[in-house]
């Protein structure tokens, strides 16, 4: 992911209002490996309940404002963007209040993403060797492929109108 500015980040969200813009707590951003990254996603640390993300989509950032959904699960859920199986972290249900006419109109979407937005790095993580001749390295880049196209879904589904 190409590093972005704090202005940048700002005016790339598509469900959000200006104030909510203007609040919004962003991570240290000096401090972030843009070249593992296939999004940025943060929880804010004012108010843990919501969460952001940005993907780049036709080469231009695109943010979602994302709330945590009230409730729990009673099993473990996998994450649906970097659907590891062996995560070390949990999951969380959130909900993208649509772009647009759709989003004032109340109209959500929500997805089960790793808690923290650890999803670069799991999908990163070294397989195991399933059998002789697996080929470790284009399992992984499935992986990263995988979850791009699934950030990249994700965030075409609240921008579309």
């Amino acid at each position: 992911m190409l590093p972005l500015t704090d202005r940048q980040l700002r005016s790339s969200f598509v469900n959000a209002s200006q104030r909510e813009r203007k609040e919004l707590t962003l991570p240290d951003l000096d401090a972030l490996r843009w070249d593992d990254l296939d999004y940025l996603g943060w929880r804010d640390r004012k108010n843990p309940n919501q969460g952001y993300v940005v993907a780049e989509v036709d080469g231009e950032p695109v943010g979602v404002l994302l709330r945590k959904a009230e409730g729990g699960v009673r099993s473990r859920p996998q994450c649906s963007w970097c659907e590891d199986v062996h995560l070390p972290n949990d999951v969380v249900f959130f909900i993208a209040k649509r772009a647009g006419a759709a989003g004032r109109k109340g109209d959500t979407l929500g997805t089960l993403v790793c808690a923290e937005f650890q999803c670069s790095a799991n999908v990163r993580k070294r397989a195991p060797l399933a059998y002789v001749g697996f080929d470790v390295e284009a399992a992984r880049q499935h992986r990263i492929d995988a979850l791009r196209e699934h950030v990249d879904t994700f965030v075409r589904r609240v921008t579309a109108e």
